[in-house]
Order: structure tokens, then sequence, then C-alpha cells
């Protein structure tokens, strides 16, 4: 199992939870990103860049992404595309996305693209809050509790 990070827009406070969860479970982080990362040395954690471009890095995410690893992403058509190869995703706020809500997500989310193309604004999304980094470290520990093998 490893760790796969959408990590362009992904939060500070959320990828320093990350790191922390890396070398604590010795779990494999990779952030992968246009830009170049600064990632703390640790044999656990891991940055790729990739080249820029429309959708380069969730292209890479999904090729890299297999059955039960996990994706930290807010991109809901990336987050559609794992969930499909069997991978499970958490969002930054900390919601789990399966394949249980994942065409749900998908529906909303496409149905509030239609409206800002038509030119209502919808506004953008809140400041991350305490609360949700909270859900986020919650949700993350729940899942790797579920999923990762126990070692003997």
């Amino acid at each position: 199992m490893k760790i796969w990070v959408d990590a362009d827009a992904c939060p500070v406070a959320i990828k320093e939870i990350l790191y922390r969860v890396a070398n604590r479970t010795g779990i494999e982080l990779t952030l992968i990103a246009n830009q170049m990362l600064r990632v703390p040395p640790s044999p656990w954690i891991k940055a790729l860049q990739v080249p820029s471009g429309f959708d380069v890095a969730d292209q890479r995410i999904v090729q890299e992404a297999a059955a039960g690893d996990v994706v930290v992403t807010a991109d809901v058509p990336l987050a559609a595309l794992v969930v499909a190869k069997g991978a499970w995703v958490i969002d930054p706020r900390g919601e789990l996305l399966d394949k249980g809500n994942i065409q749900e997500r998908l529906s909303m989310r496409n149905f509030m693209e239609s409206l800002r193309n038509s030119g209502v604004d919808t506004g953008g999304p809140s400041a991350l809050s305490t609360a949700d980094k909270q859900a986020f470290a919650n949700q993350l520990d729940r899942l790797l509790v579920k999923i990762r093998p126990i070692r003997s």
C-alpha cells in the first residue's frame, strides 16, 4: 500500500500531517506535482515532479495508483478514476470517496461546473479550518487501520 498526493493544490497543513503519518507508519508517500517540491528527508517520503500541462500530474497518479492505495486529492474527476482502479481517496477536508459515493460527487461537481460556465458565481471553497485538518487526520487514521495489513 502506498499513499499518493495530488500535491499542486494540497494544503501545506495536510502535507505536514501526511509526512508524520509516513514516518510513523513506514508507508511510502509520494507527492506528485508540476512544480518542484521540498519534502523532509525520509526514506518514506518522495516528491515527483511531472512536466507542466493540463492534468499531467493527475494522469501520473492514475498511472501509478493501484488497488488498495490511498490517494489524497480534492480533484473529483481524478478521484473517480482512481476509485475505479480500487484505490481509496480522501479529500483534504477528510471526506472519504469510494465506490459508494463517487458518482454523486462527480455529478455535483459537473453540475457546479456547468453553473460556473453559464456565468453563475458559485463562490469558492472556504479556507481550510482546524476542524478540517482534524477531520482529515482522523479519516486517514481510520482508513489506514481498516486497510493496512498488520505487521508481525
